[in-house]
């Protein structure tokens, strides 16, 4: 019988969450700073995010790493999903909606007022299904940042 868990990770899975980062950041273009100490301290040290595993007949086939924002508008902690990836050949089966269902229950369980995810704008099969599950895309919110010296200018201003 076939069977898909989602577990929570610890520091040994290190090294696996940052091989899903790498495989996440090549589909989506992206390149990744991020290493080994960086997810250690993070993850398990610091606790400042979550990372969860998903497992298909023992195997690990995906991933998800959430944290805890605040909305002053609601009062309420809500969950921002930082990656939820599923390995190609797994997709279809429905590890992506399971990931997505176990952190809205645990945003339920805990009170939380929202979750809240960002997707490329060219990523239409992702679009489409979180549009199906129910998700709204917040058009008239645009996501701004800021990294590297333009944080560290900021911070000197």
């Amino acid at each position: 019988m076939d069977t898909f868990i989602i577990r929570e990770t610890t520091a040994r899975d290190v090294p696996l969450i940052l091989s899903f980062i790498r495989e996440l950041a090549d589909y989506e273009h992206l390149t990744v700073t991020a290493d080994e100490d960086h997810l250690q301290r993070w993850l398990f040290e610091e606790k400042k995010a979550v990372a969860l595993i998903g497992e298909f007949n023992g195997q690990a086939v995906g991933y998800a790493i959430y944290f805890y924002n605040f909305s002053s508008f609601t009062g309420r902690a809500g969950i921002y999903l930082e990656d939820v990836y599923v390995k190609p050949e797994y997709r279809g089966k429905g590890f992506g909606k399971t990931f997505l269902k176990k952190i809205a229950r645990i945003a339920v369980e805990q009170g939380c007022g929202r979750m809240e995810w960002t997707c490329l704008d060219w990523n239409l099969t992702s679009i489409d299904f979180y549009t199906a599950l129910g998700a709204q895309q917040m058009n008239e919110w645009l996501l701004f940042r800021l990294t590297g010296d333009k944080l560290i200018q900021a911070a000197d201003a």
